[in-house]
């Protein structure tokens, strides 16, 4: 985990990756796609070395950081397929939780393999609801982190498991509906916006034509 004087400016990203995730995220998803790549290699090398100096932890983050970020810049469809991935194991997740059990491992595999190969198929849909609901969720963590939540904190500073939507408690319905709201609002914004974006193109392509 970073050191509790690097949680701010962590959470301040999660915040801004969160924004733009969510409601831009299909237009800027190489972007996108480095920004998550840089926290998610930041959050796995910080929780790989665990207890360590400041520096140590800094410079851990940053390598992580910039080898994620560089992984999922040059393997774009990798970057979709990972997407799609999530998606089928959030899935998953998202049923046991109410059943109240551990998924099997096959299933969680195929339904992640399934996801993979769905998004491959549908990307602009895939990829415009995952960056909706994963900036969504990221914008909450990091508001929370910036107000002084406990949780919030953990996860900014470098906590993956707490990062994950469906680990929220019983009692987060509350929390739960802020990030379905944020979700399905940059859902509709970014629908809205890449559609006309198309029209656009289509148009400007017929009178070049």
């Amino acid at each position: 985990m970073l050191p509790l004087t690097y949680q701010t400016p962590a959470a301040a990203l999660l915040v801004v990756g969160g924004l733009v995730a969510c409601f831009a995220g299909y237009r800027f998803f190489r972007i996108v796609l480095v920004l998550y790549g840089f926290i998610i290699g930041a959050l796995v090398a910080t929780s790989a070395i665990g207890a360590g100096g400041t520096t140590q932890l800094v410079v851990a983050a940053i390598v992580g950081g910039l080898i994620g970020g560089l992984i999922f810049y040059t393997a774009y469809f990798l970057g979709v397929a990972l997407v799609g991935a999530a998606i089928g194991a959030l899935i998953v997740h998202a049923v046991w939780v109410q059943i109240g059990t551990d998924p099997h491992p096959v299933v969680l595999i195929l339904f992640a393999v399934s996801g993979a190969v769905a998004a491959m198929i549908l990307q602009r849909y895939v990829i415009v609801v995952a960056t909706s609901f994963g900036g969504a969720w990221t914008l909450v963590i990091g508001a929370l982190a910036l107000a002084g939540n406990e949780r919030a904190l953990k996860a900014a500073a470098g906590d993956v498991w707490v990062l994950y939507a469906f680990s929220l408690q019983p009692d987060d319905r509350g929390l739960l509906l802020v990030w379905l709201a944020l979700g399905f609002l940059g859902l509709i914004v970014q629908l809205r916006f890449t559609g006309r974006g198309r029209s656009r193109a289509n148009r400007w392509k017929a009178q070049t034509a």
